[in-house]
């Protein structure tokens, strides 16, 4: 069996897609062909969170320790370099694929309480491709007798083109972001994009930036959809777009890896209901009362 478990294989139009049972995961995107994210084999372990789902909370709880309705929680230091509790739970589980057509999927887990993070949830994602592009949903329900904190974000690596990161450009509907230690990433503090060179408002060429950070204050469109767009030199290119109201925060990541075969090639584009560290902070935390659900849709098509 492959080590990401069940492939589930999509197709509408031009678009194609491959979702694994291990952490549904987003392995594959492409649109004629042309891959919108940075996939993996089949075969392999999925490297780096490549497509995999955040829940209940995406990016980093510093130190894996949180305090919630009075209680003391110690969560599994999953990032041991930086003694942080990195994204979520349920990244490297399996997942039941409950249904699938030729254009959709729909996959569940249900995660079992734990002294760390005792609250039994009901997660459900579901994948479905249109002429719009690939519509990637999440949904969580509090199926435990008490509140539970939660969060949610998708962590896929969007490919501009042909090249690497260095060669494409960047449009980023944000004002702030968050300042983060450079060491451990434990954040200190929103400050303006402007203050870091990280203004992106109007599109232009990322270069050898280095960028691993949550974005805020973002402007959406007309329709209420904030929209990351990433091109190559010839135009084309890939776009995420998401209800900025339900995910005020984007983690970008340059990806940089030195050394590595993975060394930026690819932008990692995060939308996030929460920021980094939200189960100390409480920013913008979504708290499910007992029996209550929250979604949240994602979309990536190609420009």
């Amino acid at each position: 069996m492959s080590p990401s478990g069940t492939q589930v294989e999509l197709r509408h139009g031009a678009y194609s897609a491959v979702v694994t049972e291990v952490g549904a995961t987003l392995r594959e995107l492409r649109h004629d062909d042309r891959p919108l994210v940075v996939g993996f084999g089949a075969d392999d372990i999925r490297p780096n969170f490549r497509g995999a789902v955040l829940a209940p909370w995406p990016n980093r709880v510093t130190d894996g320790v949180y305090t919630f309705e009075g209680q003391r929680r110690q969560l599994p230091l999953t990032e041991p370099d930086r003694g942080n509790a990195l994204h979520g739970l349920v990244a490297w589980v399996r997942w039941e694929v409950l249904e699938q057509s030729e254009s959709s999927a729909e996959l569940r887990h249900a995660l079992v309480p734990t002294p760390a993070y005792p609250h039994p949830l009901d997660l459900r994602v579901r994948y479905a491709l249109d002429d719009d592009g690939l519509h990637w949903t999440v949904s969580a329900t509090n199926t435990g007798a008490g509140a539970a904190p939660y969060g949610t974000g998708p962590h896929p690596y969007l490919v501009g083109g042909e090249g690497r990161v260095d060669d494409w450009s960047l449009e980023l509907p944000a004002a702030e972001y968050l300042a983060v230690t450079p060491d451990r990433l434990v954040p200190v503090g929103v400050e303006t994009v402007e203050s870091a060179g990280f203004d992106f408002r109007s599109p232009r060429a990322l270069g050898d930036i280095f960028i691993d950070h949550a974005f805020t204050g973002l402007t959406a469109d007309g329709d209420g959809v904030a929209r990351v767009h990433v091109r190559a030199a010839d135009g084309r290119g890939v776009v995420c777009s998401w209800n900025a109201d339900e995910c005020p925060w984007v983690q970008i990541h340059t990806a940089d890896r030195p050394g590595e075969p993975g060394n930026r090639i690819g932008l990692a584009v995060e939308p996030m209901t929460c920021p980094p560290d939200a189960f100390n902070s409480g920013t913008d935390l979504v708290v499910l009362e007992p029996g209550a659900s929250h979604q949240t849709t994602w979309t990536i098509a190609a420009l």
